[in-house]
């Protein structure tokens, strides 16, 4: 029973084993290097980067590479630029297959079967090809000093068809460029003459720019020179001028000193003169002092007969004169409060009668205030009647301010040769045709028709007949009349 178990034991594990094996045969990975085509009974499939079973017999697969591919596009004939100069140019180009799933399907399509040496040549044609067609719309010049724009165009040139065979161009440079007529060496040359124009122009102007600072720097140290001896000059005329001071001076200190000797013996002499005369002074002082001393006493024996004579006056005069005061103060005083109280009597009557005034004033302006809003009441029901009556009513006013002028004429002169056209009914009629643009005025100011009020007023006139009622009648004032005295002379 032991050895039963072990066996079934031991069975189980070589199958374990077995399928494990078969399972780690299955089991196929893509490195990241690499994409692993898988095709079979679930259709074609990309495994990129990971690992994926293989089923045996129904299905295989096939690795292609994701690595950078690096060859040279040289193509053997020569190629022709824009200027027709035959050159050999020499590229290097990177391609590597796209990282998309659809990309990656695509170059497995066109170069899964065939050899890196194979798939590189079919690159190579279709990278010569878009070179010869760039090359020819290029000058030289544009090759040889633009590679950067050549590899730009070849890169967008070449991008669709690369990308119709899952490829993208990473990157394409120019390493040569030659001819066989030595055109871009002779292209050099007019650079190389020009750099060395320029290499010589340089040279001269550094030369003038040396000879032009050794002359700066000459006449900076003449200048310099000439400046330190003036200098020198004005060192020496000020060394002597400061010894002609030290000597003045010398000299003034002496003479003050001398000066300063003489005055002291000459105040000396006089101290001596100064001294007798103020002992003479002082005994004429002393003789002084005893004449005042006695005009002092003949002063007091004065005053004490003044201060008698004074208090005799106080005794006599002042007293009466005193009293009088008193009276005529006292007089004053009632006499101010008299006239104090008349006039607070004369300001209140003023006031009070300032106030009745006030008040009348007031109720003045109150009534006028309740006329015109009448007025302007009454204004606001005027009918048209009412605007005739106001407007004939003012007529007698505008007139009679229009021919005022004519009153203050103190002589008229008319000068008529005969016939109608002029005379001193000429004056009338034109009076006549002055008060005639009154109502033409009226119209003016107020945009009314004179004429269609009128016919207004007939016309509400002619209602009031009918209905019994009272027609209304606009009473017209006389116009005053212009007292004219013409003098006419008749030729």
């Amino acid at each position: 029973m032991t050895n039963m178990v072990v066996v079934i034991v031991g069975l189980c594990l070589l199958a374990v084993i077995l399928l494990a094996g078969m399972l780690a045969r299955m089991f196929r990975k893509a490195g990241p290097n690499e994409a692993l085509i898988v095709y079979g009974f679930r259709g074609p499939r990309v495994i990129k980067g990971h690992g994926t079973i293989i089923f045996p017999m129904v299905e295989s697969c096939r690795e292609l590479s994701l690595e950078l591919m690096s060859f040279d596009v040289a193509p053997q004939q020569d190629l022709y630029t824009k200027q027709g100069v035959a050159v050999t140019v020499e590229a290097v180009a990177q391609i590597k297959v796209r990282s998309d799933q659809e990309s990656i399907l695509t170059a497995a399509e066109q170069f899964l079967t065939k050899t890196p040496a194979q798939r590189e040549g079919l690159i190579r044609l279709v990278m010569e090809g878009h070179l010869r067609g760039i090359i020819g719309q290029l000058t030289v010049e544009q090759i040889v000093k633009e590679p950067e724009m050549v590899a730009d165009r070849m890169r967008g040139t070449c991008a669709d068809d690369m990308s119709k065979m899952g490829l993208e161009v990473v990157s394409f440079t120019i390493k040569e460029v030659r001819d066989k007529n030595e055109y871009i060496t002779n292209m050099g040359r007019p650079d190389i003459v020009r750099i060395r124009r320029d290499a010589e122009i340089a040279a001269a102007e550094a030369e003038r720019d040396t000879e032009i600072r050794r002359a700066e720097a000459t006449r900076e140290a003449a200048v310099a020179k000439a400046a330190a001896d003036q200098e020198r000059v004005i060192a020496e005329t000020a060394s002597l001028t400061r010894q002609a001071q030290a000597q003045r001076d010398l000299d003034i200190q002496k003479a003050q000193f001398t000066e300063q000797s003489k005055k002291q013996q000459a105040q000396a002499d006089k101290s001596y003169e100064l001294q007798t005369n103020v002992m003479q002074q002082q005994v004429i002082a002393e003789q002084v002092k005893v004449q005042q001393v006695e005009k002092e006493q003949q002063i007091k024996v004065q005053e004490a007969e003044i201060q008698r004579h004074e208090k005799e006056l106080i005794a006599t005069v002042l007293k009466a004169a005193e009293i009088e005061r008193q009276r005529i103060e006292t007089l004053a005083g009632a006499q101010r409060i008299k006239l104090t109280t008349e006039a607070d009597g004369t300001a209140a009557a003023i006031r009070a009668q300032g106030e009745a005034e006030a008040a009348v004033i007031f109720q003045k302006g109150e009534a006028e205030a309740k006329a015109m809003n009448v007025k302007a009441q009454a204004y606001q029901e005027f009918n048209q009647a009412a605007v005739v009556d106001r407007l004939i009513s003012s007529m007698a006013d505008v007139v009679r301010a229009m021919s005022e002028p004519l009153s203050k004429v103190d002589k008229v002169t008319i000068v008529s040769t005969g016939g109608d056209a002029a005379g001193a009914h000429k004056l009338t009629g034109d009076m006549a045709k002055i008060a005639a643009q009154v109502p033409a005025l009226f119209e003016a100011l107020s945009g009314m028709d004179v004429r269609e009020l009128m016919s207004n007023i007939q016309g509400m006139r002619h209602r009031g007949q009918g209905n019994g009622n009272a027609p209304v009648v606009a009473a017209i004032p006389a116009v005053p009349a212009v007292a004219v005295t013409p003098v006419v002379d008749n030729q």
